[in-house]
This record gives structure tokens, C-alpha cells and sequence, in this order.
């Protein structure tokens, strides 16, 4: 656009000449400029999510719980499946642990037939009390 147009003038003016053309404000004035920092809630609020973390929590602690029981169970049960045969594995390794008395109580006799005072079966030990021997062997140096 021309400078004759916007001036009503016609033709070449100076510019000292030429009235005052100042912008201003729209009527009614300018839109308020939005300055505050305002971010959009997106997403769950804290309590919602402090309620979802507490319910989750709780479910998977309530599994757990169940998870005890079960494997208590088995474990009480595996227990009293060893305390019912326990009497009968006790008599077989009794009879064992008899039969390999036996034997070396033979064997200690025919070792130590040449020396005298000597007595079969008594112990070295002189506590009172009798012990198993803990391997499954007797003596098994001897033999």
C-alpha cells in the first residue's frame, strides 16, 4: 500500500507533513497475556496412585500369604511321612547295627584270643553310658 493511500493525501508528501498514524489498542483492549506457569493435570492424582501402590502391595503380600500356607503344608506333610516310616527304617538299621556287633565282636574275639584278662564286647571307656557308633560302620579300620 501506498503512502498517498494511507495518508489520504495524494501525491509526494514530506514527511513532517504528514499527520501522526500511531497503532493503538483495539477496541475493548488487548487479550490478558498468560504469564503464570499453568501445566495441565495429566495423568492419575498422588492419592490415586498412593492407593493403587497400597492396594498392590497388600494383594501381592496377601498372595504371599498363601504362598506360606501351601508350602507349610507340604513341608508338614513331608515331616509326618518320615515320622510314620521312622519306627520301621529305626528296625531295619537296629538289626543292621545287631548283626555287625556280632561280627566283630567274633572278630575281636579271634584277634584277641592270645591275650589274658582280655574280655569281649567290654568297652576301653569308662563313662556309663553306652553309645552307637556314629558311622554307618564298625570300626571300620579294624576290618
Amino acid at each position: 500500500m501506498t503512502e498517498a493511500t494511507i495518508r489520504n493525501k495524494p501525491g509526494m508528501a514530506s514527511v513532517k507533513d504528514m499527520p501522526l498514524l500511531q497503532d493503538g489498542p483495539p477496541p475493548g483492549g488487548f487479550a490478558p497475556v498468560r504469564y503464570a506457569r499453568r501445566i495441565p493435570s495429566k495423568g492419575p492424582s498422588a492419592v490415586a496412585i498412593f492407593f493403587a501402590a497400597f492396594g498392590t502391595f497388600s494383594w501381592g503380600m496377601y498372595e504371599v500369604g498363601k504362598g506360606n500356607k501351601i508350602r507349610r503344608a507340604i513341608k508338614e506333610e513331608k515331616y509326618a511321612a518320615r515320622r510314620a516310616i521312622l519306627p520301621m527304617l529305626q528296625a531295619e538299621e537296629d538289626e543292621r547295627f545287631v548283626k555287625e556287633w556280632k561280627k566283630y565282636l567274633e572278630e575281636e574275639a579271634r584277634i584277641m584270643k592270645d591275650v589274658p584278662g582280655w574280655k569281649v564286647g567290654e568297652s576301653v571307656y569308662h563313662s556309663g553310658r553306652w553309645m552307637p557308633p556314629a558311622s554307618g560302620e564298625l570300626r571300620p579300620e579294624v576290618w
